[in-house]
């Protein structure tokens, strides 16, 4: 099912928008549905970082970095 929602945008993102559906050959919609789907992807991310802070740095975690060297 889909829904539809109608956005109000400043002159200059607008023009924006435009001129990127026009370049890369797909419609605003395309764009502002994986625009907002990229977004909310980032902000639960940034909330599953937020909360797990304390447990990480139990377990020694301090950095990505640390992570990165733990998986590898």
């Amino acid at each position: 099912m889909r829904s539809i929602l109608s956005i109000s945008l400043p002159e200059k993102l607008s023009k924006s928008l435009d001129e990127l559906s026009k370049v890369s050959g797909r419609s605003k919609s395309d764009i502002i549905r994986e625009s907002l789907s990229l977004y909310i992807w980032e902000m639960k991310f940034k909330y599953l970082k937020k909360e797990f802070r304390p447990f990480a740095k139990k377990a020694g975690f301090v950095s990505e970095e640390d992570v990165f060297k733990s998986i590898s």
